[in-house]
C-alpha cells in the first residue's frame, strides 16, 4: 500500500506542476503587452543569454562538428563514400545535434542563473516587495526572460549549426582527404529550406522552455537559501527534460 500511495503523491505532484507551469506560461504570454515598457530588462536578459553561452557553446559544438564528421567518416570511408560526409554532417546538425545541444546548454548556463537569480528574490522576500508596490512579479522578471530567451536562442541555434559545419569540415579535409569544395558543396546541396525553419521552430519553442522551467523553480523557491540550489538543480532537469521530450514530438510532427 505504501508503495501505490507513493507512486499515487508522486503523480500528483507531476500533474500539479504541469498546471503551475502552464498557468505561469499563460500570464507570461499575457503580460508581454508590456513589453515596451520593460525593453531595458529585455535587452538586458538578451545579452546575457547570448554573452554568456556564447563561448562555452562554440566550443562545445564545434567539437561535435568533430566528432560526427570522424565517427561518420571512419564508416564511410570503408565503403568509399567519403564524398556524403558533408550531407551527413550538415543534417545532423541542422536536425537535431544543433538545436538540442544549444538549447541544453543555454539551459545549464543561463537557465540555471535564471532560476537562482529569481530563487534568491524570493527567499529574501523582494517578490512580495513588488507585489506591495503593485508591480506584477511575471511582468518585471518572467515576461523579459521569455522575450529574451524567444529572441535570442533561434540566433545561437543558428551560429551553432555553422560552427558544428566548419568543425566538422576540418576534420574531413586534414583527416578523411576530402576536398573543402566537395564538403561544402554537399553541405549546400543538403540543406533545405525547410530544415531551417524546423530547426528555428524548435529554438522557438526551447526558448520558451528554458524560461518558464527556470522562473518557474525560482518562484518556488520558498524554505532560505538552502533550497535555492536544489531550485537551480531542479529548473536544469526540468529543461533537459522537457527539450528532450518536446524534440521528440516536434520532429514527429514537423517531419
Amino acid at each position: 500500500m505504501n508503495i501505490f500511495k507513493r507512486t499515487e503523491n508522486w503523480f500528483i505532484r507531476i500533474f500539479e506542476s504541469a498546471g503551475e507551469q502552464v498557468i505561469l506560461l499563460v500570464q507570461t504570454v499575457i503580460d508581454i503587452k508590456d513589453v515596451f515598457f520593460r525593453r531595458d530588462k529585455v535587452f538586458k536578459e538578451m545579452l546575457k543569454m547570448g554573452y554568456n553561452s556564447l563561448p562555452l557553446a562554440s566550443m562545445i559544438i564545434f567539437f561535435t562538428g568533430m566528432v560526427v564528421a570522424l565517427q561518420t567518416g571512419i564508416v564511410l570511408r570503408r565503403y568509399g563514400s567519403e564524398q556524403l560526409i558533408g550531407s551527413i554532417v550538415a543534417l545532423s546538425m541542422v536536425k537535431e545535434m544543433g538545436p538540442v545541444i544549444t538549447s541544453i546548454i543555454v539551459s545549464g548556463r543561463v537557465g540555471s542563473a535564471m532560476a537562482a537569480e529569481i530563487g534568491n528574490m524570493s527567499v529574501s522576500e523582494e517578490i512580495d516587495s513588488l507585489r506591495m508596490m503593485g508591480i506584477s512579479p511575471v511582468s518585471y522578471l518572467a515576461m523579459p526572460r521569455l522575450v529574451g530567451s524567444m529572441a535570442m536562442l533561434p540566433i545561437l541555434i543558428v551560429y551553432a549549426i555553422i560552427i558544428g559545419i566548419i568543425g566538422g569540415g576540418i576534420v574531413t579535409v586534414s583527416y578523411l582527404n576530402v576536398g573543402i569544395m566537395l564538403y561544402y558543396k554537399q553541405v549546400m546541396r543538403s540543406i533545405l529550406l525547410d530544415d531551417i525553419a524546423r530547426a528555428l521552430v524548435k529554438a522557438f519553442v526551447f526558448g520558451i522552455i528554458i524560461s518558464n522551467s527556470s522562473c518557474y523553480s525560482g518562484f518556488k523557491t520558498q524554505y532560505g537559501t538552502a533550497d535555492v540550489g536544489q531550485s537551480t538543480t531542479r529548473a536544469v532537469v526540468l529543461s533537459f527534460s522537457l527539450i528532450l521530450i518536446s524534440d521528440f514530438f516536434l520532429t514527429r510532427f514537423l517531419e
